[in-house]
């Protein structure tokens, strides 16, 4: 009966657990790593980012967002839309195409690849003959060219991959054309452009390496007229009128083309044929050229490249020429590509927007406003426009303290232009964000951001600059986006990026937001601590510092690592915003390692490698200094900075650890072989009759001499009993490195006297763990088992009053353990091991509420932490038992298991990059996921129903029948799946005409 009660008990536990915990990578926030290709969808109005990993990903209206992953890991070196379709192609650098689509599922797009294809030359032909280099999406929707470094064009017809022999160009069929004055004719190389006439889709010119264009016909099979030049071909652009081709090439200019053999006389030829915009000394290539037509006026041409390259050859630059405006824009990362958006739903409006991707952002140029100013993206922006060092999640921002957020925000954002987003495509089907939520990014050059995390898009709301408040290198005055008068060529800075800092030291690396008071705290490498204050106007102050010594006199200690800032004593002018009225310079100057704000009591709470304190910030006075340095740890002295002096050191203290380890090993070594088979036998015999507890394994009590043990890893704040169990008191907890755990008693003056009276603190207890394990986290539990709330989250009515009836518990959390101790007698109750059963340590905790997808009413708080082994538990309180453990983090990413933060929620963000977070949850009721539908426009075709195809078929059916082709597809995608190689093999035949 007993048995029976305790399954049926766990079986129900077992649903609960399913209603409450569910594992998911739900979106990917920030810029690309590494982005290498760019395609855009007039059509959809959708934009394709490829990037070295082999991901692909699609952007539409904000909220709009798709993502693909090669099985291949390949770079994507080129992205094309097909016209007026929602397929896409992709080229990867080991030469195998791949055609995607977006498929309806359940309401839903989804983006999946449905083929994939590889030019195979005839037997013992070099892999050049097939090498693509140039891909061209025909307007017809059924084509694809491939232009290859053996000078071929091979044509492709898709969806199905199937290659049309009858119908490529081989390089012999072109030669055989070639006037016999060309010179070069013996050696074309490879096909560096294809384009197809915007009038004629039965005519393309094939652009190749050393400068010979040839447009060919490919209804008649014949080439139509040769372009001689003589330069080192890099892109090409025909005209919109079909008059005229544009090239660009290797030694920095461009030429014009006229189309169709009619003669120029020689002034023409020689003002419209050839232009070096940058010369007369030597210049980089123009990578690409495009022109555009406007209704009134001359055309816009955009260029990439071009610079003199002895004097500017390390700039990245678009110059665009309208009129009489010329602009070089000069970014600070390698361009990947660009293209121009134009108006109307046709797109063949005036040009409105350039957008360019460069390797570390993406920038949105409005061209129909004066100026020429950056638009403001909603999505894609480059968090690490300088470093992230921390972050913090805050859940739940009140609408009063959001809106001012907000309103600060927008004159930081004076400079962008009010043209809203030009990339519109798809509908955005997800709910509305049920609570208003930020991310606070911590960054080396001492800034802090604030983005909106509530929904799919991470949205830049407002950034906090701390340099100010401190002497740099940096000239306020200076201003990048001026150029010079008269300068040439006349560059204009744009983007966001600048990944240098003024000063290493002004790096921030903790965050604490109170989101009641409108308090916030920021800590940085030098020991710096700023407490700031939400002001909706400028206002000019001077930041008082106040100097802590953590080390409290103790002789024979010298700091080896870096000087503190030096403070602005005079005033200084803050724009609206975040304020600092405060300053607490921690003495050594070293890295701030924990910080906690009690906004309700004005206090601050810092720790570093030496020691900890606390400061009232009302008063502006310290409460607390505590050193918690070991005379032993000269390496706590040393700083960052002087890390390398202490290998040896290191090396000694890991040598000693393995010595210890084999001794013990040693001692319990069984030499005879007779009897390890009998312990075997004797064991296999216990456990056919019995259930063990997991195989624990035995833990190293951690040296007194390690490196850092006085380093402060944790500070909380608890109003809670430590002196008897009828009084509680307010109460500072610091956990450190070696295991050990302090508790304060404060004395915090009522509200009436708080200004006059000065807040006390008392030593009130100190627990040292066994194993000495790092103390990552502590948690004071009410008499219901439930985390003590927030400071004023009770004043503001959002959580109920804890229970001061029943007994207080502490969970202390280390490294390897989770131990309940019972207050005020800190005497232990329970534990949770960790390190002893699987090995691991944790690495971040947090405390999150989670609530049943079935029951509305239903909630349970838990401890959600990462270990160093990449994986997710959750451990219910107040019993510390493992709920679910789920793999999330791959064990070698140090740097994004570091990054990891969780929500109070059951969500989390950790860096997969230096510029992208990924988000999960391991809640089932708040899931943050984009929920997107893509419809292919009916209305595209039918402006042009007779568009003639190669052969003289008609495309007007394509569109329409997207439907039809959508179920051909996906038996495609079966055939794939079933056996993908016959199914190649069988479909598509590859030869060299």
């Amino acid at each position: 009966m007993k048995r029976f009660r305790r399954h049926g008990h766990e079986s129900q536990r077992d649903r609960l657990k399913q209603e409450l915990y569910q594992f998911s990578k739900t979106v990917e926030h920030g810029f690309p790593h590494q982005p290498s290709a760019l395609g855009y969808s007039p059509s959809l109005q959708l934009l394709a980012i490829g990037t070295r990993s082999g991901a692909i990903k699609l952007y539409g209206t904000p909220g709009v967002e798709f993502m693909g992953l090669h099985d291949e890991n390949a770079a994507v070196t080129q992205v094309h839309f097909m016209p007026h379709q929602a397929d896409m192609v992709t080229l990867l650098d080991d030469n195998s195409l791949h055609m995607w689509t977006l498929r309806r599922h359940k309401g839903l797009s989804e983006l999946l690849e449905i083929g994939r294809f590889m030019l195979m030359g005839p037997p013992g032909a070099p892999p050049s003959v097939t090498r693509v280099t140039a891909v061209l999406p025909h307007s017809s929707g059924e084509l694809l060219l491939l232009g290859t470094e053996g000078g071929h064009v091979f044509v492709v017809e898709v969806p199905g991959f199937r290659e049309l022999e009858e119908r490529n160009i081989s390089l012999d069929q072109v030669s055989n054309s070639v006037p016999v004055d060309y010179i070069g004719r013996r050696n074309l190389e490879h096909v560096e452009a294809l384009q197809e006439n915007p009038t004629n889709p039965s005519q393309v010119v094939i652009g190749y390496g050393r400068g010979l264009m040839v447009i060919w016909d490919l209804e008649n099979q014949c080439a139509i007229q040769h372009i001689p030049a003589t330069q080192q071909l890099e892109s090409m652009w025909w005209t919109e009128d079909g008059s005229y081709i544009l090239s660009s090439h290797s030694d920095g200019s461009y030429c014009r083309w006229r189309v169709g053999g009619q003669e120029e006389t020689e002034e023409e030829e020689e003002k419209e044929k050839s232009d070096i915009p940058y010369g007369h000394f030597p210049c980089k290539a123009i990578t690409k050229i495009v022109q555009l037509p406007t209704e009134e006026g001359p055309p816009f041409l955009l260029f990439s490249g071009g610079m003199p390259r002895a004097s500017y050859g390390d700039r990245h630059c678009i110059t665009v020429i309208h009129s009489k405006t010329h602009v070089a824009l000069d970014f600070t990362s390698r361009i990947i590509d660009f293209f121009v958006i134009r108006d109307g739903l046709e797109q063949t409006g005036d040009p409105s927007v350039l957008l360019v991707l460069v390797e570390e952002e993406l920038v949105v140029i409005d061209l129909q406003t004066e100026g020429w100013p950056v638009i403001q993206t909603p999505y894609l922006v480059p968090l690490h426009s300088s470093a992230i060092t921390c972050s913090q999640h805050v859940s739940a921002i009140p609408l009063k303290l959001w809106e001012r957020i907000i309103a600060v925000g927008e004159l930081q954002k004076t400079h962008y232009s009010k043209k809203p987003w030009p990339i519109t495509g798809g509908q955005n089907l997800g709910p509305d964000p049920p609570q208003r939520d930020l991310l606070l990014t911590g960054h080396e050059d001492g800034t802090v951001r604030f983005w909106d995390a509530s929904g799919v898009c991470l949205y830049p709301l407002y950034k906090l600059s701390t340099a100010a408040v401190f002497h740099t290198d940096a000239d306020p005055n200076d201003n990048l986006n001026q150029s010079a008068e008269g300068e040439w060529p006349p560059f204009r800075k744009v983007g966001c990026f600048d990944p240098y800092s003024d000063d290493p030291r002004l790096g921030i690396q903790k965050i604490h937001l109170c989101k009641y008071s409108g308090y916030l705290t920021v800590a940085g490498t030098a020991g710096q601590i700023l407490v700031l204050e939400l002001n909706d106007e400028a206002a000019e102050q001077t930041v008082e510092a106040k100097v802590v010594d953590l080390l409290q006199g103790q002789e024979g200690f010298r700091w080896k690592g870096h000087t503190q800032l030096d403070v602005r004593e005079e005033p200084v002018l803050f724009p609206p915003g975040f304020q600092p009225f405060t300053l607490v310079q921690c003495q050594p100057p070293a890295v701030v390692t924990a910080l906690n704000l009690h906004s309700e009591w004005k206090l601050v709470a810092f720790g570093t490698s030496h020691g900890f304190g606390l400061y009232d910030y009302q008063q502006k006075n310290n409460v607390l200094i505590k050193c918690t340095l070991n005379p032993s740890d000269q390496l706590a002295l040393e700083g960052p900075l002087s890390r390398v002096k202490s290998i040896k050191k290191s090396l000694r203290q890991s040598f000693r650890r393995i010595r210890r380890s084999r001794v013990s090993l040693r001692k319990h070594h069984v030499t005879n072989s007779s009897k390890l088979q009998e312990a075997n036998a004797r064991l296999e015999a216990e456990l056919a009759e019995m259930e063990l507890a997991p195989v624990q394994r035995k833990i190293e009590a951690r040296s007194s001499d390690d490196s850092f043990t006085g380093l402060v890893r944790t500070l909380y704040f608890a109003d809670t009993f430590l002196s008897d169990s009828s009084h509680n008191t307010p109460s500072l907890w610091a956990g450190t490195n070696g295991g050990c755990v302090f508790a304060y008693m404060l004395r915090v003056p009522a509200v009436e006297h708080r200004a006059d009276e000065p807040v006390t603190a008392q030593p009130a207890k100190e627990i040292q763990l066994m194993h000495r394990a790092p103390v990552v986290g502590v948690v004071v539990l009410d008499g219901h088992g439930a985390p003590l709330p927030e400071p004023l989250e009770v004043a503001h009515d959002l959580a109920r009053s804890p229970d001061m009836q029943g007994s207080h518990h502490l969970v202390v959390i280390s490294e390897e353990q989770f131990k309940v101790f019972t207050l005020p007698k800190v005497s232990s109750k329970m534990k949770l091991k960790l390190t002893a059963v699987d090995g691991s340590r944790v690495r971040r905790v947090g405390v999150a509420w989670f609530g049943s997808n079935c029951k509305e009413d239903y909630s349970e708080s838990g401890l959600i932490f990462l270990t160093n082994q990449g994986d997710v538990h959750v451990v219910s309180l107040p019993h510390v038992k493992m709920q679910v453990q789920y793999p999330c983090i791959r064990r070698e990413d140090v740097s994004g298991i570091a990054s990891c933060v969780f929500t109070k929620h059951g969500q989390g963000f950790y860096l997969i990059s230096p510029s992208e977070f990924e988000r999960f949850s391991l809640s089932t009721r708040f899931v943050v996921e984009p929920r997107c539908l893509v419809e292919v426009p009916l209305h595209l075709d039918s402006s042009n129903p007779h568009r003639a195809e190669p052969g003289g078929a008609t495309s007007a059916h394509r569109t329409t029948q997207h439907s039809e082709d959508a179920e051909v597809l996906q038996e495609i995608q079966k055939s794939l799946e079933g056996d993908q190689t016959s199914f190649l093999e069988n479909n598509v035949k590859h030869a060299v005409a």
